[in-house]
């Protein structure tokens, strides 16, 4: 909700957030959704981005959606959302935020190669913050999986010393 009434005040001309339940699932404040709304942020409930696409610059061009219904209950009694066939469609954008949950975007480590996650899907790093990757570096809950602001502020304050001493011994 932040980001998407940030990118708003900072301009954006429309602002979506997709979502692959009902409003009613959404896992946000009442009051939160309703101050978005009122800001001008749409809401596409129902929809699963399931690809973003880019231009011939690798510029985000649109993102993919399919359109989605509720079925059965899951564990937790939110009703799972299911996959209407032959329902995507191309929304176009220019920009996209991923705000995926507490837990870290599979995205993230499927899409680059050389990153190594651990069985509940957190990056893993080693005392430097140092990713698999060489030269790439990860902190707060892409590491730890949901976790306090505080502890992902000292995870990226240890891995800007890092990566400030990393660039500095490339030299």
């Amino acid at each position: 909700m932040d980001a998407a009434r940030s990118a708003l005040r900072m301009g954006a001309e429309h602002v979506y957030i997709i979502y692959r339940r009902s409003e009613n699932e959404m896992p946000a404040r009442k009051e939160e959704v309703h101050h978005a709304k009122e800001e001008g942020v749409e809401f596409l409930t129902l929809q699963n981005p399931v690809k973003i696409l880019g231009d011939e610059n690798g510029r985000v061009r649109a993102a993919v959606c399919q359109k989605m219904e509720l079925g059965e209950p899951d564990a937790s009694g939110r009703r799972s959302p299911v996959p209407i066939p032959d329902s995507e469609y191309e929304l176009e954008v220019d920009t996209v935020i991923m705000a995926i949950g507490t837990s870290p975007n599979p995205l993230i480590r499927t899409t680059t190669e050389g990153l190594e996650a651990n069985q509940r899907g957190c990056l893993i790093v080693d005392e430097s913050m140092m990713t698999t990757k060489q030269g790439v570096y990860a902190g707060g809950d892409a590491v730890t999986g949901a976790a306090t602001v505080i502890l992902a502020m000292g995870a990226g304050k240890s891995a800007a010393q890092s990566i400030d001493a990393y660039i500095k011994n490339k030299s």
